[in-house]
């Protein structure tokens, strides 16, 4: 049954015209839009006032919080100066040359050339092409294949989107292409065996890593993708020594190494980047969300030296690089993400966001792991996951799939809490500027949803 809204109302308005990302189309016509109508720090306001904290950062996004005007200013400023101008033939623009400049300054120290785009999903884009054209380039026409991983995400455009590894980014889109394959999700909690240690665990994941490569021949495979923390996957902390063995692994068959940091870049795990905490030395670096604090559309690749040097010798014998975006270094986007990196740097957010973090990680971990709903309470710095589940000792799983984090999400509206359901996991990934009160405030809102989830699920599941 439709809701019954008023005629030219902003809600029937969407209903009539608007078609939502991840969304079930059917149900959105039943239950109608939640508009959101104005932010102030970590918090947002519907358009009927109902305040709501944004334990999600919007999408994983949104650092500094919101209404910050210094970020308005750093817009309107570049808009009056310069309101638009392409980086095609050679053309470019002052905030573009200063904030990659900054991003090779403060990213790992391999990386040494910036690429411009607009969203996570196009810049892991950008990299299928630039790693495929980079081997035509040096000789290697046949080392063309990226190796993701199952629940990894990295984008919905055709070749980023076949490199997450979630189904339902991929059911009935054709997807995923040729050359691009998954290899093991290294969730302990759920996929490790019994009696198998964390170390043990991430040596079997990588000894299939290895497995798959010599499958396919090692001359065959030109890079591994991953987060250093999976999102959207369910927050996924990888194992102690995964990512050196990985890693290890990469360098021994010559496979490029890509840290996907869209969601952890900018201090998100206690540290500047996830790659520092986790030991990771990329040959790309993939950056978005935080870096404008999503008030604009940005994202960033980095890479080395050597890849640069390949790519230039094959535009010299082309004529050309091929790729690119109109807004590829928007001179507004530069400037917000200028702005806001300084932000961070004033506001020592990154040290604020390490100490939020332990924080938040206690608290979950006092407050929801004896709840007889939950299985697993996971998470690094600030951004974690509860996992719920239908029988804690053996970790059985709901079935369906999803129906109670479901409810979770859309209760949480009514507590004023946002945050992302992943199946039967709810995600918390709040603002660096979350305060140690905030945070406490979250989780008080979080166990009430919580509650209410277990009635819902003892009166559908039993038990």
């Amino acid at each position: 049954m439709k809701p019954q809204l008023k005629v030219n109302s902003p809600q029937a308005r969407d209903l009539a015209y608007a078609l939502h990302p991840y969304t079930n189309a059917r149900l959105h016509e039943e239950r109608g839009p939640v508009i959101i109508d104005r932010g102030e720090g970590i918090r947002v306001f519907d358009s009927e006032g109902k305040e709501y904290i944004e334990a999600l950062a919007g999408l994983w996004s949104v650092a500094i919080g919101y209404g910050e005007e210094r970020l308005v200013q750093a817009a309107a400023d570049q808009m009056r100066k310069l309101s638009y101008y392409h980086s095609f033939s050679g053309k470019a623009n002052q905030p573009s040359i200063d904030l990659a400049e900054r991003l090779v300054q403060m990213t790992p120290e391999r990386l040494a050339r910036v690429f411009f785009a607009n969203s996570g999903s196009e810049a892991n884009d950008t990299i299928v092409k630039m790693i495929w054209y980079y081997n035509n380039a040096i000789g290697r026409p046949q080392k063309k294949k990226i190796i993701s991983r199952i629940r990894g995400y990295h984008g919905i455009t055709v070749a980023s989107g076949s490199l997450t590894g979630l189904p339902w980014n991929h059911r009935d889109f054709d997807l995923p292409i040729a050359g691009i394959l998954h290899t093991a999700c290294p969730h302990y909690y759920r996929f490790g065996l019994e009696g198998e240690s964390e170390e043990e665990f991430a040596s079997r994941l990588a000894g299939q890593f290895e497995q798959l490569i010599l499958a396919q021949g090692p001359d065959t495979v030109a890079a591994f993708i991953g987060e250093p923390v999976m999102g959207a996957g369910g927050v996924i902390v990888p194992p102690r020594t995964y990512w050196q063995k990985m890693q290890a692994i990469c360098r021994k068959y010559d496979i490029l190494v890509i840290a996907d940091e869209v969601i952890t870049g900018f201090g998100r795990t206690g540290t500047p980047f996830a790659c520092e905490r986790f030991g990771i030395d990329p040959d790309f670096l993939v950056l978005s969300k935080q870096i404008t604090s999503s008030y604009l559309p940005l994202s960033a690749v980095l890479f080395t030296d050597k890849i640069y040097q390949g790519i230039a010798d094959n535009s010299a014998k082309i004529g050309t690089f091929g790729h690119g975006f109109t807004a590829s270094g928007h001179p507004v986007a530069t400037a917000v993400g200028l702005e806001n990196l300084k932000i961070i740097e004033e506001r020592k957010l990154f040290d604020h966001a390490a100490a939020m973090g332990e924080h938040l990680q206690a608290k979950l971990r006092e407050t929801f792991t004896d709840h007889p709903l939950v299985g697993e309470v996971r998470g690094v710095g600030l951004i974690a996951a509860v996992e719920m589940v239908a029988d804690k000792k053996t970790k059985r799983q709901f079935d369906p799939l999803g129906k109670v984090g479901g409810y979770f999400f859309e209760r949480g509206h009514h507590h004023g809490v946002l945050i992302r359901n992943v199946q039967d996991s709810f995600a918390i990934c709040p603002p660096l500027v979350v305060s140690e009160s905030e945070i406490d405030e979250i989780v008080r809102r979080l166990a009430l949803t919580l509650d209410d989830t277990l009635a819902f699920a003892r009166q559908t599941f039993g038990g």
